[in-house]
């Protein structure tokens, strides 16, 4: 018999009891149907994930007209093209990596599925297990969006810059930024004001407007505003702000945008050569919020005014800036789409060694062993995958101990092998900026020339534009990357927890109950036959069941031990210690919680006191769980050797584990000095 078959065949309605309460327990939903297609089981996550109250709302109803009955688009789904219930008619396995089910309130769930049969008492039926994947799809959904609001921003910059470099009239290029402002980041008013902040006595002027309604600030006219007035919609230097309320400011200019319908906004200051010029504010209708971190957004294109209005510099310097513009536009729009980190490398270095008009443009990695790699070389200048050791006085080492840009304006008075590499290929002068990808230092990229002059002062501000493209490329690969690993993971290893219930169940449990129905029909042929065995064959019949009733019970304990169901947290903490090798003070202060977080909570004590047992060579360890702040936090602490991997299969499995719940794992194991795993999982609020 396959043991894709879950063979129920025989089995009396207590049989089907003990499988009823193993599936209860089980995290993934899970419901069964009869060979007429009627629900006969649902466990408790496929009631809560297609918003049912109770098993009894859905038991007797029929699978496909319940739950499968249309499709997205709202068109019915007749039963006779379902492919979910065919192993009922053709005994095999049918799997749909995405699919929508219908919830109790009509709603679409996005999911993917697997059905395999399953013998019963009247037949052939089906068990259908799901994966709810509309939180992967809103995952994708947002990351689209994001990527396409990135996308438009840099086009946005891209016209801008190229009207500036264009030597377009000021006044053109202020009214083109408020246009492209109001449309890119959706705002309902956006002005740009010419203030003198030493001079509150003077009037403001609008140099520049857009405004989806109408509005008095037309561009030439002057507004006067009151002292404190100014103080509260002067942005600091190098400080956007927001105003959530202009009519709560009070004054000519915070009235007169009120009345418009404007409620709220973002100022930036304009800043030319060093010096305040003036502002660009951007506000959204009454009633809407103010979107997040506007007033950065804003920031970026303040940079772009201060160009305009310091137009009368040289008209290179504004050609070079639209060209480093487009530069930043055509990688922006690599990383938007997903490329390769390798070509966004490449791309990267020979941008760099264009626009800044440098002679190298180098892209390094820097490792575990001590050494940096070469990922991208401009121009193919320097062979990549080439490794140099970081114990030297060079760009490369300084960046890593100081995590700041570096420079070196003499090549000839650094030391080392990569120096000396670098003086080889003529390499005289260099600049190096960090790249940090959430918060980690994870390379750098560097630029050179070969002539005696050092690199212009800004050369490490034009670089920061680049870096933090590939600090993006990097992070959103990692991302997915480890996305689709942690996918991989959980599909394997739920696969697998289900290949062992079958396998338990078919090998064991249900031999034994097997068995036990055949001693009983020879111990009733045996009283009708008034043979002597009869009672030996009752004897026999009663261990076989006793035997079964053991092995359900531990295939139970398997999956979720009695103790947490009944007990809680803590009542598992305690069972989980009480069979330590070594003592554990355990301090659970916590009452009965969900029952998915006391299950992460417990598979993370079971897991590192498993670590405790095994190879920590600890002399006691201790078990905290407590709530606060709305997260339930749990630290298991041992005084043994350390060394404790993240990567290893247990504690990857954990972060897993967590992840589904939005948890997280941290691990802390010095050589030596003990080791610490600590989960912090959040905890809805329950009204």
């Amino acid at each position: 018999m396959p043991h894709s078959l879950i063979d129920m065949a025989g089995l009396n309605v207590s049989s089907e009891a003990f499988l009823g309460a193993v599936l209860e327990t089980v995290g993934q939903p899970i419901w069964v149907v009869d060979p007429d297609g009627l629900i006969r089981f649902a466990n408790p996550a496929a009631i809560a994930a297609l918003g049912y109250d109770s098993a009894d709302e859905l038991l007797g109803r029929h699978s496909h007209e319940t739950i499968h009955y249309k499709h997205l688009d709202g068109s019915p789904y007749p039963a006779a093209d379902c492919s979910m219930l065919l192993p009922r008619t053709t005994g095999e396995r049918v799997s749909s990596e995405l699919d929508w089910f219908v919830r109790r309130d009509g709603s679409m769930l996005a999911v993917s599925y697997l059905s395999v049969p399953i013998a019963m008492l009247e037949g052939r039926g089906a068990v259908v297990a799901f994966t709810n994947l509309d939180d992967r799809i809103r995952a994708e959904r947002a990351l689209g969006e994001h990527e396409a609001v990135l996308a438009a921003q840099q086009a946005s910059l891209r016209r801008v810059a190229t009207l500036v470099a264009g030597g377009a009239a000021s006044a053109e290029v202020f009214s083109a930024i408020a246009s492209e402002v109001a449309q890119v980041l959706g705002m309902a008013l956006v002005v740009i004001w010419r203030f003198e902040p030493s001079r509150p006595d003077l009037p403001a002027t609008v140099v520049g407007a857009w405004g989806d309604r109408p509005h008095p600030f037309q561009p030439g006219t002057t507004w006067h505003a009151e002292e404190h007035t100014v103080a509260e919609l002067l942005p600091e230097l190098g400080r956007p702000r927001r105003i959530e309320d202009f009519s709560a400011i009070g004054g000519m200019i915070p009235d007169a945008i009120a009345e418009t319908g404007v409620g709220s906004g973002a100022g930036a200051a304009i800043v030319v050569n060093g010096e305040f010029w003036g502002t660009m504010g951007a506000g959204v209708a009454g009633g809407e919020p103010l979107p997040e971190h506007i007033e950065d957004r804003l920031a970026e294109f303040t940079e772009l005014v201060a160009t305009a209005i310091a137009n009368t510099a040289s008209r290179d310097q504004l050609a070079r800036l639209a060209d480093e513009q487009a530069a930043l536009r055509r990688v922006a729009t690599l990383v938007a789409r997903g490329t390769p980190p390798e070509e966004v490398f490449a791309a990267v270095v020979n941008e760099v060694a264009r626009v800044l008009e440098v002679d190298y443009a180098n892209l390094g990695r820097f490792e575990s062993d001590g050494t940096v790699t070469l990922v991208a070389s401009a121009r193919d200048r320097m062979p990549v995958g080439s490794r140099w050791p970081l114990g030297e006085t060079s760009l490369a080492p300084i960046v890593l101990r100081t995590g700041r840009p570096a420079r070196i304006d003499d090549y000839g008075q650094a030391e080392g092998q990569f120096a000396g590499d670098t003086r080889n290929a003529g390499i005289r002068c260099g600049v190096a900026m960090p790249i940090a990808v959430e918060g980690r230092l994870w390379g750098l990229m560097a630029v050179a020339n070969s002539h005696e002059q050092s690199l212009p002062p800004h050369t490490e501000v034009r670089l920061a534009s680049f870096t933090e493209l590939v600090a993006t490329a990097i992070a959103d690969t990692e991302a997915r990357t480890e996305v689709a690993a942690s996918r991989a993971r959980i599909v394997a290893a739920t696969d697998e927890e289900r290949r062992r219930v079958v396998r338990d169940l078919h090998d064991g449990a249900q031999q034994r109950l097997v068995h036990t129905i055949i001693t009983l029909k020879l111990a009733q042929h045996a009283f009708k036959s008034e043979e002597q065995d009869a009672p030996t064959l009752l004897a026999q019949a009663l261990d076989h069941a006793e035997q079964a009733t053991a092995e359900l019970r531990e295939l139970a304990h398997g999956i979720l031990p009695a103790v947490l169901i009944q007990g809680g947290l803590r009542a598992g903490v305690d069972a989980l210690a009480s069979r330590m090798p070594v003592p554990v003070e355990c301090g659970v202060s916590v009452d009965r919680l969900s029952a998915p977080i006391e299950a992460t909570a417990y598979f993370v004590v079971a897991e590192a006191l498993t670590n405790v047992a095994k190879h920590a060579e600890a002399e006691r360890a201790t078990v905290v769980a407590h709530l606060g702040d709305g997260r339930l936090y749990v630290e298991v602490r041992d005084d043994g050797v350390g060394g404790a991997r993240p990567d290893g299969s247990g504690l990857v499995g954990l972060t897993d584990r967590l992840a589904v719940l939005a948890g997280r794992l941290r691990v802390e194991s010095p050589a030596g000095g003990g080791t610490l795993i600590a989960a912090t999982i959040p905890v809805p609020h329950e009204d």
